[in-house]
């Protein structure tokens, strides 16, 4: 029997990506704190959220629900949510209703599938660093 029948999270925010680890087991006592979390992720972030579920012990049916309808709330936001070491106990199988969710051995396989996009400047739009502004239109004195 489980003592712990919850969650633990932490949310970090990097650049345009945010990335909310979770632990223990997200089970049907632990969607209403998931569900806290998104929101926390919601209000304080931009980009893509990776759910980190490396910690995770395992999930129910309800947890898996609790994961598409965060899918889905991050969609409605123009956000997309992925997913980065699902538990070994189980495949999420989202609705056919549901954005698609990726997902990704680890999160540094996560990471590295962001990282090309993080290297890159913003398109149409310059970069600026502490040395100034590195394009070759720059004038100079």
């Amino acid at each position: 029997m489980l003592t712990h029948r919850t969650i633990e999270w932490r949310y970090t925010a990097e650049q345009d990506l945010g990335i909310l680890s979770v632990s223990g087991y997200l089970g049907p006592d632990a969607v209403h704190r998931f569900t806290g979390a998104v929101g926390w992720a919601l209000a304080r972030g931009t980009g893509p959220v990776i759910v980190d579920l490396t910690g995770l012990r395992g999930w129910s049916a309800e947890g898996q629900l609790a994961i598409t309808e965060a899918a889905r709330r991050l969609a409605a936001s123009g956000r997309s949510l992925e997913l980065a070491a699902i538990p070994a106990d189980g495949s999420l199988v989202p609705g056919g209703d549901c954005p698609l969710i990726p997902v990704h051995a680890d999160l540094a396989g996560a990471l590295a599938a962001h990282s090309t996009r993080h290297d890159e400047p913003p398109q149409g739009r310059p970069e600026w660093q502490t040395t100034g502004r590195p394009t070759g239109d720059q004038q100079r004195a």
